[in-house]
């Protein structure tokens, strides 16, 4: 039996698949959950810091730049925090005992060490189903997990968007 499930959560549209997984488990065990986000500069949509290069060019243009990139990364931060206490009320109404956090580093490696402190029973993490050179570029956060876990994970498989267009009707009715 679970007690302590983590989940780990980012702000694409598969983290309600992945928190829905983790409420019926809490559920069914009658188990906490731990709800994370990690903020991370991997995660897809983060804001990403110009290039230290860029830094030399113009001072003023640098700080503008800066200034921006705050504002973006403050957004960023915000935006984890309202999914974290949305989810966490929702879990609380179902009478789940919910906490949440929200940790700035390497999602794989916070993810493990908070399970590991937390005394986590069970991560529950998605998987998007990432292969080949996109794996390998971009990373695994949930093979990460699974190598380095201190206890079982469950990964939700949650597919890629097809990024195929549909004809439009003009093009179709052109045929």
């Amino acid at each position: 039996m679970f007690r302590k499930i983590l989940v780990a959560l980012d702000q694409s549209d598969n983290a309600q698949q992945v928190y829905e997984h983790a409420l019926c488990l809490a559920k069914t065990n009658n188990a906490n959950l731990m709800l994370l986000h990690v903020l991370s500069h991997e995660e897809d949509g983060s804001p990403y810091p110009p290039p230290f290069s860029y830094w030399n060019y113009s001072p003023q243009l640098s700080a503008q730049t800066w200034e921006f990139y705050q504002k973006q990364w403050e957004t960023y931060k915000n935006e984890g925090l309202k999914i974290l206490q949305s989810y966490a009320a929702e879990a609380n109404t179902a009478g789940i005992d919910t906490e949440f956090r929200q940790i700035l580093g390497n999602p794989g490696s916070v993810i493990c060490d908070l399970a590991r402190s937390w005394e986590a029973d069970l991560i529950i993490v998605g998987r998007r189903g990432r292969s080949g050179l996109t794996e390998f570029f971009l990373g695994s956060v949930s093979n990460y997990v699974l190598h380095h876990a201190p206890c079982s994970t469950l990964t939700v498989h949650t597919a890629i968007a097809n990024k195929e267009t549909p004809v439009s009707e003009a093009a179709a009715s052109a045929k």
